[in-house]
């Protein structure tokens, strides 16, 4: 079966600077796949090339099994991408927004004014189609970049960073337009740094840095491979610097990582030797006032796959 999209081999140069490394990743129908990475790993690159606003210097991309280099008029027609910023135009509803950009993707008079009402329906935006787009708020206004990104009915959606600079309430509503639009069979990529929203929404994660693809696949594999160990959290009336000198000296303590006022542990050992570790703090006059087991999610993905560097 024919991945809804497929990225092969993606090299992208700028300059000296490799922004994209020979990446590799596919997305299905229906699913939604979370691309994240730290600052400047290569994300909006990518997603431009698949976009095709952007030319690979190596690798191709397909869509539907057409290749966006052979054929970019044809995969442009399958692909909505919602950049990270709503562009505004002075002294223009939104109404008027949507007809420019319905016109522009090439929807017909006879068409144009139903699928206008049908992306305003879905975004909630019907009652609010004669007020003027400056002075949407952060929320609506990326609601109507959704909108917009769905005039032509794309079968994959790329969002980049769509939930950024969003209060609580918003997000969640824009998570379940999310899956609604993977519900109807969409395929979508979207990127972001608010992990806690990702992990409550995605299929799959791609996980990049400095350009290369570090990780890729189905959360709750990746969260298996990485719950092999346990992962523990301890806070201590000591300070955080005596915790982490000590737990260096306990076996089966595999990796350490502060985290607000205190340490997450990734653990190799049975319940008894979890106990033997708590009681070590205990005799050591470290005061734990807090220890628990805690499950592993896109945070942990995220924090064990990438070094945080930057290129």
């Amino acid at each position: 079966m024919t991945a809804l999209l497929e990225v092969r081999s993606l090299t992208r140069k700028f300059g000296q600077l490799t922004a994209v490394n020979d990446a590799s990743f596919s997305v299905g129908a229906g699913e939604i796949w979370g691309f994240i990475g730290p600052n400047g790993a290569g994300k909006t690159t990518t997603m431009r090339s698949i976009a095709t606003l952007d030319i690979p210097d190596q690798g191709d991309i397909f869509i539907e099994g057409h290749s966006v280099l052979v054929e970019p008029k044809r995969t442009r027609q399958r692909i909505g991408f919602m950049p990270d910023a709503l562009g505004t135009y002075a002294d223009t509803t939104i109404y008027e927004y949507l007809d420019f950009f319905a016109r522009a993707v090439g929807l017909s008079q006879k068409v144009r004014p139903q699928r206008i009402k049908e992306v305003l329906s879905f975004t909630d935006l019907d009652k609010l189609h004669d007020r003027m787009m400056d002075s949407l708020s952060k929320g609506m206004g990326q609601r109507l970049c959704l909108a917009k990104t769905l005039l032509h009915d794309p079968a994959l959606l790329i969002l980049d960073e769509p939930a950024a600079g969003l209060d609580p309430r918003a997000r969640v509503e824009f998570r379940e337009l999310i899956r609604a639009l993977a519900n109807q069979g969409k395929g979508i990529l979207i990127s972001s740094h608010i992990l806690s929203e990702l992990s409550e929404v995605c299929d799959g994660v791609v996980v990049i840095e400095k350009g290369n693809i570090v990780r890729e696949g189905q959360v709750h594999e990746l969260t298996k491979n990485i719950s092999e160990h346990e992962m523990l959290f301890v806070r201590t009336l000591k300070p955080v610097y005596e915790l982490e000198k000590v737990l260096a000296e306990i076996p089966g303590v595999l990796k350490t990582r502060q985290e607000k006022s205190g340490m997450v542990i990734e653990f190799q050992g049975e319940e008894e030797a979890i106990a033997d570790l708590l009681h070590t703090l205990v005799q050591r006059n470290l005061r734990p006032i807090e220890f628990h087991w805690h499950k592993a999610d896109l945070e942990e993905l995220f924090l064990s796959f990438t070094e945080g560097s930057l290129q």
